[in-house]
């Protein structure tokens, strides 16, 4: 009772947001730029670049992402970025629920910049990552059902097969199902899930021709020697 009671009630409650206009304008603008700058703070790229004076996007598969971070630098500095990019995550939809609002379209709001921002940094000539552990991050402040499923479509493929790409995809198809399932079945809800959902498999569409192909790299937790 409680779940379709949430359900009902997210829509006006959004409606009403934007019938504030301009005021509500702007505070869907001011998070929708502060997740996308938060997003921008790529902490492979940070730490490679400006602590290890060798940029992670000139090696491996060039992406600033922590499986190409691990497969290059591997160490504690992997630490370093996971901590970056999951508190770039947080940070991104606290503020959004601050400035507009405590509400489930404020997370989707404050997500979506957010994985733009690290996938399309400004700073970084628009080339970040791939989105994954940050929106891990976004799906377990949004429910824990929706987390564990897809925490599990990622770890469940990825710990078998040691395709991290594999483990990627299917939890990014897993994001917009278990959205309708545990979160809301509001369609603007759902429309920016699907959106974070096709993002990110398009991200991986490289690695998915390599999978088809047999010539994908599996991860290996052994530093690969220069």
């Amino acid at each position: 009772m409680g779940t379709a009671l949430t359900i009902v009630m997210e829509r006006p409650a959004w409606e009403e947001m934007m019938a504030q206009a301009p005021w509500s304008f702007l505070m869907f603008l001011l998070a929708a730029v502060m997740a996308y700058l938060l997003g921008c703070s790529n902490g492979a790229v940070i730490i490679s670049k400006y602590i290890l004076h060798d940029d992670v996007r000139t090696h491996g598969s060039g992406n600033a992402g922590l499986t190409n971070f691990f497969r290059t630098f591997g160490g504690a500095w992997t630490f370093g970025v996971i901590l970056i990019d999951v508190l770039k995550a947080v940070l991104a939809v606290l503020f959004a629920q601050w400035v507009i609002g405590p509400m489930v379209f404020a997370k989707y709001w404050a997500a979506s910049f957010c994985l733009l921002g690290h996938m399309f940094p400004v700073m970084f000539g628009f080339k970040g990552g791939k989105g994954i552990l940050s929106g891990g991050t976004i799906a377990l402040m949004l429910n824990w059902k929706l987390a564990l499923l897809v925490w599990g479509s990622f770890l469940i493929p990825a710990a078998v097969t040691r395709y991290v790409s594999l483990g990627s995809v299917l939890a990014a198809a897993a994001f917009p199902v278990g959205t309708w399932l545990f979160v809301s079945h509001d369609p603007v809800i759902m429309a920016f899930a699907a959106f974070l959902g096709i993002l990110v498999i398009w991200m991986h569409r490289g690695n998915i021709k390599r999978l088809l192909r047999g010539e994908e790299n599996r991860i290996s937790f052994h530093k690969k020697k220069p």
